[in-house]
């Protein structure tokens, strides 16, 4: 039997040996027992060093991987993977021992790590340990030998490794590694410059493929910001076959959703213009006629002229018009907006408060939000009327979010409150409608920009020109439009604070994500010289905005935020960070976020920093909770109200019970504006749920409908339950809050609006931006015509589990129920000596039936029998038996599809149309008709004309009169007949 070794001793004593002989067999006799002795083998790991430093010694490689043992189990890893990466070949990776695996994992973290500081220009010329990249390439050849694809393209990622990247992805199954690649470089490489590297092979590897990918093609184009590759690949697909003419289409929805209008722009300058009549006309996208009582199709022209060729309608599609009309349509016809649940809150709030007249104002904008209706400001003009200075702004801005998308009547629409020539209105009236106009034309309004501009020139008051600035930067947003930004600089310059933060705001708003150091420079520089905080406020906004999805470019700015001595800049520094790494759950973003909220001596740059969390990480909102779990419970209140909005902003729409569960209780924190933030966060997440997909929003619309009848509650918790109010309602409850894309890009627009939404807690007005991250949740599918074809869905779920939340019903009047007479002694007696009269009466023979008795039993026994023509009660214990709900439904196109119902809806197995976007149910989907022979059922769109709440007052004032009156007289008794009253003499 072989000798059992219960010490290394005796090996341990042939290290002192001289014969290099020994020291060898000692060694490897070492190898074989030193998971076994390891303790006792540590207090000699200096002589096994001492072998390995010796050049003389032939065995180098077999000391050095015994001392990378020994120290692996003494826990100091760092010092095993340098003698592992000594032992060179005789590092096996191949065992799949605990010790192998744990070291290439440190291995690879350590190759990782000093590629990632080579990319930084600081450490470009970093030399990397040869024997490290050997060990990485010995274990990436292993995994290509296994074909483990998706661990190499990890490493490759990581490791900033382009080569590798490639060669893994040509190696398997190319189109499904290309749309692996594609959704983990978007969401997980965290290097701006490399990422976009990725993109530019993947377009490389994509146009290679047999059937080329050209969707995929264009998101990554649009991820590198190449307007005029995209535009070639336009032109190449619309000189195809039909299939190819209707994907350049969907290509050119989606780029209108995900790009911005500089982009935009870019891609319609790169285009031709249609020739009309053999002659060419200049590019004017914007000129393209709109006629909103126009029916299908979205260009009404005939088909055989040259505007209606797929060129014009690229052309058309990338101004956006065709999408918002669809979407104007979708959201004015399927409106759910419940108007009595802000005629309750009306009710409630006082209206001679300024805060809680705007509550309810802004309630009902967010309710009705892209609808067109109107109806609650007509019904309620007197209400509307008791509004007065920035009330009323925001009121008439309100219109504006009411109206959003209404581009060719926007003029029209606002025009009685406009400001006119030789008419002196209210400046407050006049500056909200010019910050309406922006919002109704927001993000595509190149045809309001010079009347605004204008406007902005024209007046020296204040307010106005408060307006004109918000609604360029609503209509100019990532423009980067130079002209706007020295007229916007001008109204800076004049030291107004009203005007001038709005213009810094605005400022940042037309610059958007260029990170333009001329602006950045005059902003931070004016920021530093004048004395007013609003002017401040607004520009550090307007920097952080400039800043938009910079990351790493960024970083040198925001340090020099982020230090400054004045919290105001502080503050804008910790919203840079927010929207320069929105979306890109950045682990250094975090890290200097955490640190700043909970070591700022500044409430407000505290609040912020935490705040900016929720736009960093919107992408992983389940990530969220975690991270601020611990903030939320902070002894400081603004901590905890960061807390809540970073919840409501990163899990919007999404009923994550984590987030929820942190928000509940903060519903009743002792601080109203904690109260205020966590209502409004729970309506965020809520959004687009019903009772039966979450058990939270009965309980909270409860909650709210409390909060806001509440009287002796605190004024902020009261305004923030009935803006939730709107906001869990908004869009006619058809629209959710969403931060990407469908595509999964950044919703520019959104993630701007949210962030400036936040600024209500000092600017009421800005609460408007919140409109602007609203998205229609309609599945809009059109045909190579751009019609709206007829054509069933099929959602594979229980109808209740997305319905739409039943109407409010009105409340009914109750009847009081009759208290008992008390009655005396001395009656009672009397009653029943009457009674006992009475049985001795009917026990006599001669006594006649009455014909009133006769009319009694008669009533009994139709009593009885309709008694017996009702089915027979259920028996104790027997339940009534409830219809069952059916386990799928059938969905028309131009329906609402809610974002958690998407992965439930199919297309029938026969339908007639398919998508030329695989898996594409919500938002504008192109389809391809495989029975082009079959006549077609259309669904036309005609949009009604928009009415404005103020430019018939005294009709509408007439007619909600007379409808009162008619609802009065409704529930009055009817009158008598007519009669004639005759005179008789005696």
């Amino acid at each position: 039997m072989p000798v059992q070794i219960t010490s290394a001793a005796g090996v341990l004593s042939l290290l002192d040996e001289p014969q290099e002989e020994l020291q060898t067999f000692a060694l490897k006799k070492l190898d074989a027992i030193v998971d076994q002795f390891w303790a006792e083998i540590s207090d000699a790991v200096s002589k096994i060093e001492i072998l390995y430093e010796d050049p003389a010694f032939k065995h180098r490689d077999l000391a050095a991987l015994v001392a990378s043992k020994v120290y692996y189990h003494l826990g100091e890893f760092e010092e095993s993977l340098s003698f592992a990466l000594g032992a060179g070949k005789l590092f096996d990776l191949n065992l799949k021992t605990e010790f192998v695996e744990t070291i290439i994992s440190k291995c690879i973290d350590k190759y990782i790590e000093q590629r990632a500081l080579k990319q930084e220009p600081a450490h470009k010329d970093l030399e990397i340990d040869p024997r490290l990249e050997d060990i990485v390439h010995r274990m990436v050849a292993r995994c290509f030998e296994s074909s483990q694809y998706h661990e190499i393209i990890g490493i490759a990622l990581e490791a900033f490794r382009l080569d590798l990247l490639e060669q893994a992805i040509l190696k398997g199954d190319t189109p499904s590694l290309l749309s692996y690649v594609v959704n983990v470089n978007a969401k997980t490489v965290q290097h701006i410059g490399f990422r976009n590297q990725v993109f530019r092979l993947l377009v490389k590897l994509y146009s290679n493929l047999e059937s080329p990918d050209y969707i995929s093609i264009s998101e990554c184009l649009v991820h590198v910001n190449d307007p005029v590759e995209t535009a070639k690949m336009l032109q190449t697909l619309i000189a195809g076959s039909e299939t190819q003419v209707v994907t350049a289409y969907q290509i050119a929805f989606d780029i209108e959703e995900n790009a911005t209008q500089e982009f935009l722009f870019k891609v319609l300058a790169a285009l031709p213009v249609p020739a009309v009549g053999g002659a060419s006309s200049a590019p004017d996208p914007d000129a393209m006629d709109t006629d909103a009582s126009a029916a299908t199709p979205l260009l009404a022209q005939s088909a055989s002229s040259a505007s209606d060729s797929p060129l014009a309608r690229i052309r058309h599609i990338l101004t956006g018009e065709p999408t918002i009309r669809l979407n104007l349509e979708f959201l004015s016809r399927n409106s759910q907006a419940d108007l009595l649940i802000l005629k309750a809150s009306k009710t409630a709030m006082d209206s001679r408060i300024s805060l809680f007249h705007s509550g309810v104002t802004f309630a009902n904008a967010f309710m009705n939000a892209g609808t067109t209706s109107d109806e609650f400001l007509r019904q309620n003009l007197e209400w509307l009327s008791r509004a007065s200075n920035w009330t009323k702004f925001s009121a008439t801005a309100a219109l504006g979010v009411i109206h959003r998308g209404q581009i060719a009547q926007s003029m029209a629409l606002l025009s009685p409150y406009l400001p006119r020539e030789g008419v002196s209105g209210s400046p407050y009236s006049e500056g909200g409608a010019l910050f309406a106009l922006g919002l109704i034309n927001a993000n595509h309004g190149s045809k309001v920009l010079p009347y605004l501009v204008k406007e902005l020139k024209a007046s020296q008051n204040e307010v106005v020109q408060h307006g004109a600035a918000l609604g360029l930067g609503a209509a100019g947003m990532a423009t980067g439009n130079d002209e706007i930004y020295e007229d916007l600089k001008a109204v800076l310059f004049n030291d107004n604070a009203v005007a001038g933060e709005a213009a810094g705001i605005a400022m940042g708003l037309v610059m958007l994500g260029t990170a333009s150091l001329k602006a950045v420079d005059e902003m931070l520089q004016y920021a530093r010289e004048t004395q007013h905080e609003k002017i401040i406020r607004g520009l550090a906004l307007g920097l952080a905005l400039i800043m938009f999805g910079r990351e790493e470019e960024a970083e040198e700015f925001i340090e020099q935020l982020a230090t400054d001595k004045d919290p105001i800049l502080r503050y804008g520094g910790m919203y840079s960070v927010g929207l320069a790494y929105a979306g890109t759950g950045s682990n250094k973003a975090i890290r200097r976020l955490l640190h700043v909220a909970v070591s700022d001596v500044n409430d407000d740059v505290r609040r912020a920093a935490v705040l900016a969390l929720g736009f960093v990480l919107y992408k992983t909102p389940h990530q969220v909770p975690r991270v601020v779990q611990l903030l939320s419970e902070s002894f400081n209140p603004h901590v905890r109200y960061g807390a809540t909005l970073a919840l409501g902003i990163s899990c919007a729409g999404t009923n994550l019970k984590e987030a929820l569960d942190l928000l509940e209780p903060m519903t009743e924190d002792p601080a109203d504006y904690v109260r205020q933030g966590a209502l409004i966060a729970m309506a965020m997440v809520l959004v687009q749920h019903n009772e039966t997909s979450s058990n939270r929003v009965d309980t909270m619309r409860k909650l709210y409908e409390k909060t806001v009848s509440e009287k002796r509650d605190e004024p902020m918790s009261r305004f923030g339950a009935v803006l939730a109010q709107g906001i869990i309602d908004a869009g006619g409850r058809n629209v959710t809050i969403s931060l990407q894309t469908r595509s999964g890009f950044g919703n520019i627009p959104a993630i701007v609006g949210m962030a400036l939404f936040t600024q209500y807690w000092y600017w009421y007005p800005l609460t408007h931006f919140l409109s602007l991250a609203f998205t229609p949740t309609g599945m809009i599918g059109l045909n190579k015509n751009l019609e709206i074809p007829r054509f069933e869905l099929v959602s594979n779920a229980k109808p209740s589990l997305f319905a739409c939340v039943a109407a409010t019903k009105p409340p009914t009047t109750e009847t009081k129920e009759k208290v008992a007479t008390a009655v005396l002694s001395t009656t009672a007696k009397t009653m029943a000596r009457a009674k006992k009269a009475e049985k001795e009466k009917s026990k006599e023979g001669d006594a006649m039936e009455t014909d009133d008795k006769k009319e009694e039993k008669k009533d009994e026994g139709e009593a009885s029998g309709a008694a017996a023509d009702k089915p027979a009660a259920a028996a104790p214990g027997e339940r009534k038996k409830k219809k069952r709900e059916e386990a799928f439904e059938i969905l028309e196109n131009f329906t609402r599809v809610v974002p958690q119902q998407v992965k439930y809806v199919t297309f029938k197995e026969d339908s007639r149309y398919v998508p030329v976007k695989k898996e594409s149910i919500g938002g504008i989907v192109m389809l391809l008709d495989t029975r082009p022979d079959e006549p077609e059922t259309l669904i036309p769109i005609s949009l009604p004309k928009p009415e404005t709440a103020g430019s018939n007052a005294t009709a509408a004032t007439g007619a909600a009169t007379a409808a009162a009156a008619a609802s009065a007289t409704a529930s009055e008794p009817a009158p008598p007949s007519p009669f004639q009253y005759a005179e008789v003499d005696d």
